[in-house]
């Protein structure tokens, strides 16, 4: 059960981790903890066949720990992100618990948790952990006497106004939801602005009869790519929760790295954060533009944290999490981002002629190496002492910077080498103005990582 206890939320299998006895728990240990700062807490939830279950488990919990509920039913992350700032009928939460599996498999689900505008990640859910083990034998009956709000009309309204200059905007746009939550308001927000758009998969199945909701996957992209050939000029691709964006021109799937230039070509002189696996060309773009570029660690609830902490403009992972605080809160909105990128083409961008302007470097994606789940962080320890030594196999280092793993700079490119906080696995990433160059790094890496390995 201890494994449910992520990084950055929790997360297991329905039913068999993620069943009433230990769900109902959680929720009256959250419960507790919202209580110190208010005493209302929004639940969302995503379109997983057993989402509503959780939801009732959920709610039974922080009903005992003296929470009332406020219901926000079916939505986005970003909407049940939004209630923190929202006020419904003269209640404002003060937390909120969005119910979600994101990109995962659809056995899988999950709690992304928010208390005082804050995410409740790390170290704070290692200590509820502790709790949870100490507290197995608790009984919570069921209680699901919840205020349904709603949520998805207040942020629908709030972006329509917001992007109302948009309206009409004759760009052809095609979006694919994936069938996760993406399409509850999406199409109302393209519907009020008069859009010109073609939506694939935007009805809510939990079962993703069409492809997995993971815009990462370039095979969960082929639909969207087929109508970009047959006339459309733009589309977009969310994964399950919409908290993450695939923009896909004719010419470029745009990561998010790159959309963090896009996006502070339009600022003044912006702090934008990136994480370790950014491209080197965004942090030399944006300090090319008088910006600041601060290299973070990757996850989302880090990025959040250190946006407030920087009062940053923006943040960015390569996987498609965007993170505006420019006329924005501060979290990762794909739906936000859609309109802002939209905003971008109204203005006169043309995305592919921007960047074709990009120094043209050579990247690998997130190439991930097996490993054990208890000896990760461990592995990690003895990469970094090896390297400490360079090995003669190595080419010529410049730098290590070591936030996050450890990325090394060479005199033509980088490399990452860093223990995923949620899965087996080491995350390895290369990038190199040249071809040559970017195999030799990957090459001496690889032998590195198996030297880790063979010592420990």
């Amino acid at each position: 059960m201890t494994n449910i206890f992520r990084e950055y939320d929790i997360r297991g299998i329905f039913e068999k981790e993620l069943n009433e006895k230990s769900v109902k728990l959680i929720g009256y240990l959250l419960g507790l903890e919202v209580k110190k700062k208010g005493e209302y807490v929004v639940i969302g939830y995503d379109a997983r066949t057993h989402s509503p279950t959780l939801r009732d488990y959920l709610a039974s919990g922080f009903i005992k720990a003296g929470v009332k509920v406020l219901d926000a039913g079916m939505v986005p992350t970003p909407v049940c992100y939004f209630c923190n700032y929202a006020e419904f009928g003269g209640i404002t939460p003060v937390a909120s618990v969005m119910i979600t599996g994101s990109h995962n498999p659809k056995e899988y689900n999950g709690f992304k948790i928010t208390i005082d505008k804050k995410p409740f990640f790390g170290n704070d859910i290692y200590v509820l952990r502790d709790k949870f083990l100490q507290m197995q034998d608790m009984v919570i009956e069921d209680n699901t006497t919840c205020i349904k709000i709603p949520a998805k009309k207040k942020y629908i309204d709030y972006m329509v106004k917001e992007f109302s200059f948009l309206k009409e905007l004759k760009t052809k746009i095609v979006l694919d939801g994936g069938n996760g939550v993406a399409g509850v308001v999406i199409k109302d927000i393209f519907d009020d602005l008069r859009l010109d758009y073609k939506g694939l998969y935007l009805e809510p199945d939990g079962n993703f009869p069409n492809h997995h909701p993971d815009p990462t996957i370039e095979e969960n992209l082929k639909d969207i790519k087929e109508e970009l050939k047959k006339g459309y000029d733009i589309g977009f691709a969310y994964d399950g929760d919409a908290d993450r964006i695939a923009v896909l021109t004719k010419k470029y799937n745009i990561k998010g790295d790159i959309l963090a230039i896009l996006f502070a070509k339009e600022m003044n002189k912006p702090t934008v954060i990136g994480e370790v696996k950014c491209s080197q060309v965004m942090y030399d773009e944006i300090r090319k533009m008088g910006g600041k570029a601060v290299m973070y660690k990757t996850g989302h609830s880090n990025l959040k944290v250190k946006i407030k902490e920087l009062h940053a403009d923006l943040a960015a992972e390569v996987s498609g999490h965007i993170f505006f605080a420019d006329r924005y809160f501060g979290y990762d909105d794909a739906l936000y981002a859609t309109l802002r990128v939209l905003e971008l083409i109204q203005k006169g961008f043309d995305l592919d002629v921007q960047i074709d302007k990009l120094p043209k470097t050579y990247s690998t994606e997130e190439i991930k190496v097996p490993v054990s789940e208890d000896k990760k962080f461990e592995l990690m320890k003895w990469i970094k002492e090896i390297l400490s030594h360079r090995p003669s196999y190595l080419p010529k280092v410049k730098k290590v910077i070591d936030i996050d793993g450890v990325r090394i700079n060479f005199e033509n490119g980088w490399a990452l080498v860093r223990a995923s906080n949620t899965t087996p696995v080491l995350v390895t990433r290369y990038e190199a103005t040249d071809e040559e160059s970017l195999n030799r790094y990957q090459e001496s890496i690889q032998r590195l990582i198996k030297e880790a390995q063979e010592t420990l």
